[in-house]
């Protein structure tokens, strides 16, 4: 057994809480930016440390003034905004504990989750947030309120009766050993399982991150990130509350779809983001650039000596003076204005979620970005590994975050321990000693290894691990990994239990599939069923399996592909919120695609 620890640079004390820093940074440096809040005008308005703890205080006495006791839990149905922090951070001054729904959640899992976690109160977006959760409200006794999160100015005003000692006495009863979320994993099957984490475990998580492996990150002075990750996700809740504990400037954006506006906007030195992010950033670049054959000539080249510059820095000698003017050159024409695109400041971005592919990785560090990459899960706080400015091995997810050790199990399997590890699923004792063994580790359900510095690598998830007719083991993510990168493909999955060879599903980016009829001269009006036996597209995305294959033996390579007439999206049920594919859903509902792949 492989294991790797760092001690824990900060031990969180037994009488922390979440909301410390808000009234702390209040007393001391009120004046503070610690938000930068986005108006209907599209202006960006700043809020202070002392403005921030004073809404904050006022919605806290509004939920006391409710009925919200410490302990009890108050559900937020939103897209990432402003309000969304303010009321998180409300419901932790009242003591009481988050429940965060997806605003993309269908009536079965709002009630699901407000029913398990036996929610006294929600907040609503929308008024189709609305809509499902009191209409669900005869089949939810404990849920006594239902607000609107864009009304908590007029909620605020509601609780003027409650003392300052009221409040700090809510505030008070709450403690690091304390609940401070219920997370509901977004799981590919089965009902959602509600992850308990401790204001010990997001701290820790935040803490050793911030004054440990993200340091040059959060401390930068001047630092910020527009984040537009779901809050509801715990990587974007962790970012959140690790810009409230160091000072970064936080600012909000409802959407992925749109952010390539918001990021000029805000201008913000940092991101985090899932690969599919950057793979679009860089993918829309290309396809820009492809426009004329020049153009096309000058990105591919930047693109090579973008790679060669990173790599050059990981063999640790540099690039020489060719490749240095070279680089300059390219500065000017292509990498200066992909830095622009995402606001003009940003260094650093975070990536989790899956691998980013190598190439990518260099890529990006070479343009001016260096892209790290973090493991984890919302069982861990977010990251648990996590690559660091200074140490940034591409390829890889990174060293244990301080204060947790990874360990490989004799199945390969990712096991982890640490403060950031949650205690338990809410009302769920059997899940629960499934993930926990007896001596606090974590069974992640994910494979990997560990090189000899304590870099850590995924190479799949044990469950999905495919056995060929040939009783060979593929573990589909690295194949599904490489195939996304090219534009062309939006989503895929490898499918290949007890069949003959492994073949795969794949859909269409919709963006990329616009550009790519302008360019082979097929009808604006074509669909990917239109299109699914082109020759000419089956001929490209063919080349995207070849490449992908290069990861693999031959005994697990994609042999035959199939293009499926419509995207996976969370919508149509396909992908979870966090973007996994619900393969057993696929499976089901495209049973004939794959038993066509293997028809004679």
């Amino acid at each position: 057994m492989l294991e790797y620890g760092i001690p824990a640079l900060i031990a969180v004390p037994d009488d922390a809480s979440l909301t410390d820093v808000v009234f702390s940074r209040a007393d001391t440096t009120p004046g503070q930016v610690v938000i930068r809040k986005r108006a209907d005008d599209g202006s960006w308005s700043d809020v202070t440390a002392g403005q921030f703890a004073d809404q904050v205080t006022a919605l806290a006495r509004a939920l006391i003034a409710a009925g919200i006791e410490p302990g009890d839990r108050v559900s937020l149905m939103s897209r990432t905004r402003y309000e969304w922090t303010l009321a998180d951070y409300a419901i932790w001054t009242a003591g009481a504990v988050t429940v965060p729904v997806y605003e993309t959640s269908s009536a079965e899992q709002v009630e699901w989750i407000l029913g398990d976690s036996g929610a006294k109160a929600a907040f609503a977006e929308t008024d189709a947030n609305e809509k499902i959760i009191s209409g669900l409200r005869d089949r939810l006794p404990d849920l006594a309120h239902v607000w609107r999160i864009d009304a908590l100015d007029d909620l605020a005003t509601t609780g003027s009766e409650v003392t300052d000692e009221q409040v700090r006495a809510a505030r008070a009863s709450r403690a690091a050993a304390d609940l401070a979320t219920i997370i509901y994993t977004s799981g590919t099957t089965g009902r959602p399982k509600g992850c308990e984490l401790t204001h010990r475990n997001l701290l820790s998580a935040v803490r050793n991150a911030v004054h440990g492996s993200l340091e040059e990150v959060f401390q930068e002075p001047g630092c910020s990130t527009l984040l537009f990750m779901p809050l509801a996700h715990v990587f974007a809740r962790i970012i959140e509350i690790g810009c409230l504990e160091s000072g970064a400037v936080l600012g909000h954006w409802p959407d992925t779809a749109t952010v390539a506006k918001g990021l000029p906007e805000f201008q913000p030195t940092f991101l985090l983001a899932v690969p599919r992010v950057f793979e679009k950033v860089f993918n829309t670049a290309r396809q820009t650039a492809s426009a004329s054959p020049v153009k096309a000539r000058i990105f591919a080249a930047a693109v090579d000596t973008a790679v060669a510059v990173s790599e050059a820095k990981s063999a640790g000698k540099g690039p020489g003076p060719g490749l240095r003017l070279r680089h300059a050159v390219f500065d000017h024409l292509v990498y200066g204005k992909l830095r622009a695109a995402v606001g003009g400041k940003v260094t650093y971005a975070v990536s989790g979620g899956a691998p980013l592919g190598e190439r990518l990785g260099h890529f990006f560090r070479g343009a001016g970005i260096t892209v790290l990459e973090g493991y984890g899960m919302t069982e861990t706080s977010a990251a648990a590994t996590v690559n660091k400015p200074t140490r940034n091995k591409i390829g890889t997810v990174g060293q244990p975050v301080p204060g947790v050790s990874a360990r490989i199990a004799d199945d390969d399997e990712i096991l982890l321990r640490g403060g950031i590890i949650f205690g338990a699923y809410w009302h769920n004792p059997q899940a629960t000693a499934e993930a926990l063994d007896a001596d606090g580790w974590l069974h992640t359900g994910d494979l990997g290894s560990l090189d000899d510095e304590g870099f850590l690598r995924v190479t799949g998830r044990k469950k999905e691990l495919i056995v060929t007719a040939g009783g060979k083991n593929v573990a589909p993510a690295v194949l599904e990994d490489r195939l996304r990168a090219d534009p062309l493909v939006s989503q895929c999955m490898v499918v290949g239990e007890g069949r003959p060879f492994i073949a795969c599903l794949i859909t269409l980016d919709p963006e990329a599939l616009d550009h790519w009829k302008k360019q082979h001269g097929k009808p604006e009006s074509a669909t990917p069923a239109d299109l699914a036996e082109d020759p000419d597209l089956l001929a490209d995305l063919q080349a995207a399996v070849d490449e992908a294959n290069k990861a693999v033996s031959r005994a697990e390579s994609i042999r035959k592909f199939r293009v499926l007439p419509e995207d996976f999206t969370i919508e149509n049920g396909y992908l979870t919120p966090s973007l996994k594919v619900k393969r057993a859903v696929v499976a089901k509902d495209f049973a004939a695609e794959i038993d066509a792949l293997y028809a004679k």
